[in-house]
């Protein structure tokens, strides 16, 4: 897991950018998304900063293995077209290429390197979920809401439904910060796991499209080559 601030800083604001109209007043049948609501509150962002920091010297040693792995793989990929294939793989098996269990080994290093990170995260996030059905309550009351319904229930509706930002105002206002050590003994259960996977979705989504208009913005401000004159 590559922890790098600048990047995770343009995803949670990316991740928050989502624009709902302020104004919208709802009544009746609204939707909200649990994942979206707790990844952009200002809490969780603030963890993952501090997680980033404190984590940083093992995040560079994640990348290395990770690049290791990477040139491992490219001498498995016979055909060097920088994709390992299935069937480039069932031939190292069948070899009983040694570079199989060097991947297998590093890949273990990786995990073992980011189970602390992982686990920060996890105990973030578990917190601030335990405050979401109080905030998600706090705005039902607020706008008269009879029925919550998850986005993938709707097969249209209008923005104005959407009541996910206001569930994060309650959240920043009810949980503004977070530890990021969790007790010793502490697991999550099955349940955070799972919210912890969809946040992480949204985070590497938005991770890769900040990255991707930071590359576009790199190329638009290099000159193009001009012609030699003759």
């Amino acid at each position: 897991m590559k922890i790098r601030k600048n990047i995770i800083a343009a995803a949670f604001l990316s991740a928050a950018a989502i624009s709902v109209p302020a104004s919208a007043q709802v009544a009746g049948i609204a939707t909200a998304d649990t994942a979206v609501a707790i990844t952009r509150s200002k809490a969780l962002g603030t963890a993952y900063q501090q997680i980033g920091t404190l984590y940083a010297s093992v995040a560079q040693q994640l990348q290395a293995k990770r690049v290791e792995i990477n040139n491992l793989n490219a001498q498995l990929d016979i055909n060097k077209d920088k994709e390992l294939t299935q069937a480039e793989i069932d031939v190292a098996v069948k070899a009983n290429s040694p570079l199989l269990k060097q991947i297998d080994t590093k890949q273990s290093e990786i995990n073992t390197l980011q189970d602390p990170i992982v686990l920060a995260q996890l105990y973030a996030v578990e917190q601030i979920a335990l405050k979401y059905e109080a905030a998600q309550q706090a705005v039902i009351t607020a706008k008269k809401i009879n029925v919550i319904l998850t986005p993938d229930s709707f097969v249209w509706a209008p923005e104005a439904i959407d009541v996910t930002p206001a569930i994060t105002a309650e959240l920043d206002k009810s949980v503004p910060s977070v530890t990021i050590t969790p007790p010793a003994g502490w697991r999550p259960s099955r349940q955070i796991g799972a919210l912890y996977q969809q946040i992480q979705q949204l985070i590497n989504a938005a991770t890769q499209q900040a990255q991707a208009a930071a590359a576009a913005q790199a190329r638009s401000a290099t000159p193009a080559a001009q012609p030699e004159s003759r």
